[in-house]
């Protein structure tokens, strides 16, 4: 059977286990039905996520053009403190912006191979965390918008990390010890005191249940390193593919790629 397409984040349903779906624009593909059989991958060009532009992908599955010019792509995608939309104060497209930067928000501790704070949209989660490979997660403020989650997100970490190592993160090793309502209680005085009013005190830490064993050794390779890969599925974190061997694809880094897929 064989597919073709341009690559998009896979698509996540949240489960025992998660079930993910492989998007290749026009074609879903349930990757948990292919464990355990022989997967072929051939890199073949780029498509630009946003104009749809064969130009090599430069970031975030954008050409070059886009990443400096789209709203989706914008400074406040990474940096939720520069939004501005609350002030009514347009970046690229003040529409855009709104919508994204103008719906509730939530910060949260997540363990990823470490505790880390993040943000994302309330009705993001839990895919923001299955995305990220968390093995839990906790929401730790609920915000009216993007930039106060932002503000809070930069006073905490200067405290504990805020990305994600996706070599820890594979490696799915922690402590059963470890409790993020403790560590929540623990970094409270952080909070800066303009924001703490956000604050929420939800007990009910979310555990995610990913198709995943780790392996010995732990391989990421690039399309653009090995544009032609075959080998056998074993399990999927975060949106990384787990083949035999250790050799791992990170789905989501190849946003806008061209691939042929053969199963």
């Amino acid at each position: 059977m064989q597919f073709s397409g341009q690559i998009l984040k896979m698509i996540s349903q949240n489960g025992h286990p998660i079930q993910y779906y492989l998007n290749l624009k026009n074609d879903l593909i349930n990757m948990n039905q292919l464990f355990g059989k022989t997967v072929h991958i051939k890199h073949i060009g780029y498509q630009c996520v946003n104009c749809g532009s064969d130009e090599k992908t430069y970031r975030m599955g954008f050409c070059k053009k886009c990443f400096f010019e789209s709203p989706y792509a914008s400074d406040t995608i990474i940096r939720p403190e520069l939004s501005t939309a609350h002030l009514g104060i347009a970046e690229r497209n003040l529409d855009v912006e709104k919508e994204i930067q103008l719906a509730p928000h939530i910060v949260y501790l997540a363990y990823t191979g470490e505790v880390k704070v993040g943000v994302t949209r309330e009705h993001q989660i839990p895919t923001r965390w299955i995305d990220q490979g968390a093995t839990f997660a906790l929401p730790i403020a609920l915000t009216e918008n993007r930039y106060e989650a932002g503000m809070i997100e930069v006073e905490l970490k200067k405290h504990i990390a805020d990305k994600t190592n996706p070599r820890k993160m594979l490696q799915d090793d922690y402590e059963d010890t470890l409790d993020l309502i403790d560590f929540r209680n623990k970094i409270a005085e952080y909070f800066p005191n303009d924001f703490k009013k956000f604050a929420v005190s939800e007990d009910n830490v979310i555990k995610l249940d990913f198709p995943y064993e780790a392996p010995e050794n732990i391989n990421v390779f690039t399309l653009d390193k090995k544009p032609e890969f075959s080998g056998v599925l074993r399990g999927i974190k975060g949106q990384y593919l787990s083949f035999e061997g250790g050799e791992f694809i990170n789905v989501r880094g190849h946003e806008g790629y061209v691939i042929e897929l053969v199963l």
